[in-house]
């Protein structure tokens, strides 16, 4: 069982930076994806990007690529979400996910199914980030 919890999220203009950190408890093997998601009041939730640790690739969403950069601290067992240029639209509860990865397939392709189901297996609690206009 994988624990997973967030912090960094808060309050910022737009055109600001937050940094989002989600420490997991364990990684029982070293070919995990791990992903972020957002959800908005009144929305579903959405994938924001997604890290394979397999092979160290990522994919981000079209509405945060260029701002946003996933990355991990494998020996802290932390995942980050570095976040540019804030927008309001950006306002969300925003949620890390772990998963194996599926096997026999490449890493990212396997990540990216977990991540287009939204069906990973551990999840955080959420921090909000609100972005004012």
């Amino acid at each position: 069982q994988v624990q997973l919890v967030e912090s960094g999220g808060g309050s910022v203009e737009a055109g600001g930076s937050l940094t989002l950190s989600c420490a997991a408890s364990e990684y029982t093997d070293s070919n995990y994806c791990m992903g972020w998601f957002r959800q908005a009041p009144g929305k579903e939730r959405e994938g924001v990007a997604v890290f394979a640790t397999g092979n160290s690739k990522n994919y981000y969403a079209d509405s945060v690529k260029g701002r946003f950069t996933i990355s991990q601290d494998n020996a802290k067992k932390t995942l980050y979400l570095q976040m540019n240029s804030l927008k309001p639209e950006d306002t969300a509860v925003y949620f890390c996910a772990a998963d194996r990865a599926p096997a026999a397939v490449p890493p990212l392709l396997g990540c990216l199914t977990l991540y287009a189901e939204g069906s990973f297996a551990y999840w955080g609690q959420g921090t909000q980030v609100t972005v004012s206009s």
